[in-house]
């Protein structure tokens, strides 16, 4: 079998279309990833992710989604119930720090039970950032917190949460988006804090989880390291911070290359992401003419990314055999006093 391109392929809606079968087949991404755009209903949802395999020919390749809860949270009600953002989470931390963490990690085992059943395996949690006071609201209250020890550990239980329930974990966004004052989303955010400020602030979660199988990497220029490519496209962010300082040696995910903090043709910034030392790009929105863009610079995976890839493909565990309606219950009731 033909080793997959590295790469993570988003689907411009509810079903697959004769093209993006065909680009799937021919171009063979090594995982996939939904928007709300492509959950309409659960019977829908894992036909389309049944399919997405099927068209890979590979019935475990990755399929990503970011369900946080809060404001970010891909499938709602009435398919999935609406979950609370980390934030409200953080809170119930900083008024009992044992609740707090159960609270992390039962919002997760609850994540898993809705989502493994969709055929939907990886969650893009736990968001790592630790915002600062008049940053940008593109993370605001999907964080824990403005404490990176509490964001730490609240993001350590939310990992294992996951895991317990058969998912994985994905790491955002390394190696720190917090004091960005732009939404990358929409134009590049530059942070001029020194080395010294970023390693005891905002690189301290990552450097808590750096053993984690995966992590997304932050559209954000850091000065103190590189003045001019945010650190999805630096190499010197890449191999000095990523894989130097905070010590992750897994597999790492570019943030959506369709987002407007990268700039040149979606051809350009795939080539750049792959030249910056990610191992993969990430491509989300589903336009077959980005997608056509994107496959022409990607290559197959290979060397150390090869390695880290099937690490991640051999990370998967079965879930534990948890009570849901328990659960449920008891995170409820948490949820309810907080």
């Amino acid at each position: 079998m033909s080793v997959s391109k590295a790469m993570v392929l988003g689907a411009s809606g509810a079903q697959l279309t004769p093209d993006e079968v065909s680009l799937y087949r021919d171009e063979r991404p090594w995982g996939f990833i939904l928007f709300a755009r492509n959950c309409i209903e659960l019977s829908q949802i894992t036909d389309l992710v049944a399919s997405m395999r099927d068209a890979v020919g590979r019935p475990d390749a990755p399929v990503f989604i970011d369900q946080e809860g809060g404001r970010v949270q891909r499938i709602r009600p009435p398919m999935i119930e609406r979950y609370p953002s980390a934030a409200a989470l953080g809170e119930l931390y900083r008024q009992d720090e044992e609740k707090g963490l159960r609270a992390a990690w039962l919002m997760s085992r609850l994540h898993a039970f809705d989502l493994l059943k969709l055929g939907v395996n990886v969650d893009c949690l736990p968001v790592l950032d630790v915002p600062i006071e008049g940053a940008s609201n593109v993370i605001g209250d999907r964080a824990y917190g403005f404490d990176p020890k509490i964001v730490s550990a609240m993001g350590k239980a939310a990992a294992e949460g996951l895991k317990a329930g058969g998912m994985l974990p994905i790491m955002k966004h390394m190696p720190g988006h917090g004091r960005g004052m732009a939404d990358s989303h929409h134009e590049l955010p530059v942070v001029s804090a020194s080395r010294t400020e970023l390693e005891v602030h905002d690189f301290l979660p990552f450097v808590a989880m750096k053993d984690e199988l995966m992590a997304m990497s932050a559209h954000i220029v850091f000065t103190a390291y590189d003045k001019r490519d945010p650190a999805t496209i630096s190499p010197v962010v890449i191999e000095e911070v990523i894989r130097g300082h905070i010590g992750f040696d897994g597999l790492l995910i570019s943030d959506d290359s369709s987002m407007n903090a990268l700039k040149g043709t979606i051809g350009e910034r795939a080539a750049r992401i792959m030249g910056g030392g990610c191992d993969i790009v990430l491509h989300c929105n589903g336009l077959m003419d980005e997608m056509k863009a994107v496959v022409k610079e990607v290559v197959a995976l290979s060397g150390r990314s090869l390695e880290r890839a099937e690490a991640v493909e051999g990370g998967f565990r079965q879930p534990d055999d948890a009570d849901e309606e328990a659960l449920r219950a008891e995170f409820h009731q948490m949820v309810a006093v907080a």
